[in-house]
């Protein structure tokens, strides 16, 4: 990419810059409208006392942090598909972004799983079969940025980092059917037909709606931070390329 090409892009920010203002707009609003429908729109949950009843407030964070990696992570295989057939480094920085972003969400419900476990089973971690395949796939998407570091070969790097982010999504199915297949404390939120699984949740309308309104914005938030870590790994680039231009 040379001077010309740099031009050319950056006189072609300005709907980018809109797309990136606007989402960053919405997703400030739509999270705190999800802070106040998880804090004061949900009810109590009228089975749990005390310190539990708090902290189980934070189960709608939990869940947003929980669709935020998932679309992270889904998104990664879409953008490495698209750059092994199209070849367009695009579509891998769109990959390298969801994942990073996805990883922070991915910290996030693990994080937040602590602080709701420990009222709950008066622990913060215990090897439960959900909570291990949780770790374990945040740990290799880790990886996923550990490997790419160790490739200097720009093309290289992408192509085998596609590769490697196609591979890892297997791990994604694996945690979600983790706490169905196996005998587990963790709760099942959807669809719980593990009659082996000793973990159980249940929730009202009020607590149903409050729980989509913070996917929803988990996900406009996860929009705005693609966006502007796909820019900034686009600029980044284009730097590289410049200094190996004046070298």
């Amino acid at each position: 990419m040379g001077s010309t090409t740099v031009r050319t892009n950056a006189s072609g920010w300005r709907g980018v810059d809109i797309i990136q203002l606007a989402l960053g707009l919405l997703a400030v609003a739509a999270m705190t409208i999800s802070m106040w429908a998880a804090l004061y729109y949900a009810p109590a949950a009228s089975n749990l006392a005390g310190d539990e009843q708090i902290a189980q407030r934070i189960f709608y964070i939990h869940m947003g942090c929980n669709i935020g990696a998932l679309a992270g992570f889904l998104m990664s295989v879409i953008g490495s598909i698209v750059y092994l057939v199209k070849r367009d480094l695009d579509w891998d920085r769109v990959s390298q972004a969801s994942i990073e972003v996805g990883l922070i969400c991915g910290m996030g419900t693990i994080l937040t799983g602590m602080f709701w476990a420990k009222p709950t089973w008066n622990t913060y971690w215990t090897w439960d079969p959900r909570l291990t395949t949780s770790a374990i796939t945040v740990l290799v998407y880790l990886a996923y940025l550990l490997f790419r570091n160790g490739i200097e070969d720009r093309r290289t790097r992408a192509r085998f980092g596609s590769i490697y982010a196609v591979v890892a999504f297997l791990s994604v199915p694996l945690t979600f059917y983790s706490a169905r297949l196996f005998r587990s404390i963790h709760p099942v939120v959807y669809g719980a037909e593990n009659v082996d699984a000793q973990g159980g949740f249940s929730v009202g309308a009020t607590m149903t709606q409050a729980l989509n309104i913070n996917m929803i914005a988990f996900c406009v938030l996860f929009s705005a931070l693609l966006v502007l870590r796909w820019r900034q790994l686009r600029n980044e680039d284009a730097i590289a390329e410049l200094r190996e231009e004046l070298e």
